[in-house]
């Protein structure tokens, strides 16, 4: 048995030297010192030999194996070495070559608009105030001048959940109410921005969510001219120095009086073009002094104080000051779209 243990040493050493990959050497191992090897299943046979033979037989196995594994690591680490030699030589890179560039993120376009609108605001002392976007009936339409089955409620249309007291907000008022309650009785200088949401179909001109930014005022000797001196100011810096700006009178149930807001087209300077249908006007927004009920149901007392409101929207903005006709562009993760910003 020890002559038949030389000969497969020997045998392994000699293909072992011929071995150019490693997946022949994988099988090697396998074949010869694997634990179902030829060596392995040899040395197991030692209980086959007389009892004074086996020690000497055992030392010289325990050698002749040994010898084998650091032929097999030493042949390891040289056909690892040669293929990382080849791969390099045959995938070699032209390092002199440039670089591919690596595309940069960018502010989405509503960000964008948002970002300028609450910089405006916030050099004209308003704060930002964050409300929820889930609300309830009650915030949502009946502390607003909201009356259930008031007519008024079918211009937006409402996404509810489960339960019909609660729904997804259809515009950023409600956080009026939250304000008040919250700053009362202190003056209120704040801006609502945040996403609403209407069931509403999907067109070029309409989304079943959006931005709005919502503002409010409230304080003793609010006045309308308050309100329209703050909104030329705004519209202004927006829209550049001098631009003309009107005011038509309109109604919200949450305002009285209320009025919608327009500015002068920049595009044709008020000659009429398609941007503005041909009457010289784009809307912004909209606005009014607070209606009574609304301070009242706010904390305050219409009697002692008042104020104004306003809300406008970031994408419509957008889409006026860079001539863009529809407003599903905005979600439409198009990079086409997105990166002209």
């Amino acid at each position: 048995m020890l002559d038949q243990l030389e000969t497969l040493t020997e045998t392994a050493q000699a293909q072992l030297a011929q071995l150019e990959s490693g997946d022949a050497l994988a099988a090697w191992h396998g074949h010869y010192i694997g634990r179902k090897g030829e060596l392995t299943q040899l040395l197991r046979r030692v209980s086959e030999l007389p009892p004074a033979q086996r020690p000497t037989f055992g030392q010289r196995a325990n050698q002749l194996k040994q010898a084998l594994e650091a032929a097999y690591e030493q042949k390891a680490s040289a056909i690892k070495a040669a293929e990382l030699e080849k791969s390099l030589t045959e995938g070699s890179l032209d390092v002199t070559l440039p670089g591919r560039p690596v595309s940069r993120g960018r502010l989405h376009p509503s960000n964008q608009t948002l970002r300028r609108i609450y910089q405006i605001w916030a050099e004209m002392g308003f704060q930002i105030y964050r409300s929820r976007d889930v609300e309830t009936d009650e915030m949502n339409f009946q502390l607003l001048n909201f009356p259930p089955h008031h007519p008024a409620r079918e211009m937006q249309d409402t996404f509810y959940t489960t339960n019909p007291d609660v729904l997804l907000r259809t515009h950023t008022s409600p956080g009026q109410i939250r304000a008040m309650r919250d700053f009362y009785p202190e003056p209120i200088r704040v801006i609502l921005p945040g996403m609403c949401y209407r069931n509403e179909q999907i067109t070029a001109r309409s989304e079943i969510q959006f931005h709005q930014v919502e503002g409010l005022a409230v304080g003793p000797n609010i006045r309308f001219s308050d309100l329209k001196g703050t909104l030329i100011n705004f519209a202004r810096r927006l829209y550049g120095e001098g631009r003309p700006v009107r005011f038509r009178a309109s109604h919200f149930p949450f305002t009285e009086p209320s009025a919608e807001v327009d500015v002068q087209c920049f595009l044709c300077d008020g000659k009429g073009c398609r941007l503005c249908k041909y009457t010289g006007w784009l809307e912004i927004c909209g606005c009014g002094m607070v209606h009574p009920t609304v301070l009242r149901n706010g904390g305050y007392d219409p009697e002692k104080v008042s104020g104004f409101a306003f809300g406008m929207g970031p994408e419509r903005i957008t889409m006026l000051r860079h001539g863009i006709e529809d407003i599903r562009y905005f979600w439409g993760n198009d990079l086409r779209f997105l990166e002209q910003f």
